[in-house]
């Protein structure tokens, strides 16, 4: 496997197993984000669709990891789930309606934002 392609396997790697540290926890954090945060959640739906959502999109870096080529194309979906989230967090924080980790949260997910757009020019350098 050449260096390129290695690249964008790890990004998307990383990517997998980063999120499945950061999301699978909170399943089991909604109380304890209610007494932090208040008030509590008025529409649970929401908070365990987001992980739910969030973590089926762990699945999909992984799958992309494991074969970069073939699932190329499923970087531009991965590339807006990234900024969907990091864009969000910055304007709420600007907004004064998220704390300061969170939009940190969202930093990190533009990193990877831009790290998956490297992977996805990596990649294309592969099929020539």
């Amino acid at each position: 496997m050449d260096q390129r392609r290695k690249f964008s396997a790890r990004v998307f790697l990383s990517a997998g197993i980063y999120g499945f540290v950061t999301l699978v926890p909170q399943y089991f954090l909604e109380g304890k984000l209610e007494r932090d945060f208040p008030p509590p959640l008025t529409h649970p739906e929401h908070f365990y669709g987001f992980i739910g959502v969030a973590l089926a999109w762990q699945f999909v870096f992984l799958i992309i990891a494991h074969d970069v080529q073939r699932y190329r194309l499923f970087m531009l979906p991965g590339i807006l789930e990234k900024l969907s989230f990091g864009v969000a967090m910055l304007v709420l924080y600007g907004q004064c309606r998220v704390p300061a980790f969170v939009a940190g949260a969202g930093i990190i997910d533009l990193l990877f934002a831009v790290f998956f757009v490297l992977a996805l020019r990596a990649s294309r350098s592969l099929e020539m």
